[in-house]
């Protein structure tokens, strides 16, 4: 286990969507994030005390994590003196990168030394069953998105979140490394190896109660040609009965592809729909959820009214004005 409450690692990370682990852990679990650890240079600010390793164990911070989710998911030698430092401090060190904090022999030589725990969270622990497209009782959404780093994650636990305080059956099912330390459970679906990706979505979403959602956390994107991979497996192997479309607006291309657009929603809805029909035939696409984080609400209101009117979906930011639109329409499935 995870020994909480955390500081949040940021690091040198070069802006705000650079540091979606630390956000996702301040947004949904702030009784764990006594504070954050900012080094020279870094543009990313969660917006909690600012703390020394010293400051942050005072105040009760058992584990230092790694918030930082940087393409190729590398440790920087940049950051290696803090890590020595925070287990020489007495703290234990999480993260979620590819690059993974028990390969680095001089962390492991300093964790063994001081007894301290190194937990790799992308790290599967289970020997995950090749998919077997068996249909599964109880009901499954999914978040796709135009892109990766849109707000699937976040669709699903604010989702997750209404459900449980209308007191209907409702589980979230983390697939990523910010998921896994929000809730402690979950696949780290990238590093599963690729035949057996679609295998363990199965495996985390069994059969359930016929009135059981669960609400799956989407990763990567159909037309990010980087990620592409999970966005299939998710596909598949969670047999989604509702698919929840999910888009950022103001991006002038792709995550980490500038020579990439983003496709039109009702170009993701039509690809993503197609695929999933082939694990289940009576899927349907029931909403939208656009992250609005960079645009006034009066711009904000106005966008989601648009799509509304254009898809004939209920549209919403479930974070900013909540989820109930999406909520509803799955209650009506």
């Amino acid at each position: 286990m995870i020994q909480t409450p955390y500081l949040l690692f940021l690091g040198d990370a070069p802006d705000q969507l650079a540091v979606k682990v630390a956000q996702g852990i301040k947004d949904w679990r702030p009784e764990n994030a006594v504070g954050q650890f900012r080094m020279d240079g870094c543009q990313a600010d969660l917006g909690l005390a600012d703390m020394t390793l010293a400051e942050a164990k005072a105040a009760g911070a058992k584990t230092l994590v790694i918030g930082v989710a940087n393409r190729g998911g590398l440790i920087s030698k940049a950051w290696k003196k803090v890590l020595v430092m925070a287990l020489e401090e007495g703290f234990d060190l999480a993260s979620g990168l590819h690059n993974l904090l028990t390969e680095e022999a001089d962390l492991v030589a300093v964790a063994e030394a001081t007894g301290q725990a190194l937990h790799d969270v992308r790290v599967p622990e289970v020997d995950y069953p090749i998919a077997n497209g068996k249909k599964r009782t109880g009901k499954r959404c999914l978040a796709v998105g135009t892109d990766c780093s849109v707000g699937k994650m976040y669709t699903a636990l604010a989702m997750d979140k209404e459900m449980r305080e209308r007191g209907m059956k409702s589980t979230f099912r983390a697939t990523g490394q910010t998921g896994i330390l929000i809730t402690g459970d979950g696949v780290p679906l990238d590093a599963v190896v690729a035949d057996f990706m679609a295998g363990s979505v199965e495996y985390i979403s069994p059969d359930n109660d016929d009135d059981h959602w669960d609400l799956i956390e989407g990763q990567g994107s159909l037309f990010h040609v980087s990620y592409s991979g999970v966005t299939m497996a998710l596909i598949h192997g969670g047999q989604p009965d509702a698919l929840i479309l999910s888009h950022e607006p103001t991006r002038e291309h792709m995550r980490g592809l500038p020579d990439y657009q983003q496709p039109s929603l009702e170009a993701l809805r039509d690809t993503a729909l197609g695929l999933a029909k082939v694990a289940n035939p009576d899927c349907k696409v029931v909403g939208v959820s656009v992250n609005t984080q960079h645009m006034s609400e009066a711009d904000a209101l106005g966008y989601l009214a648009e799509i509304e009117a254009d898809m004939g979906l209920p549209a919403t930011d479930p974070f900013r004005f909540g989820a109930t639109k999406l909520v509803d329409a799955l209650a009506a499935l």
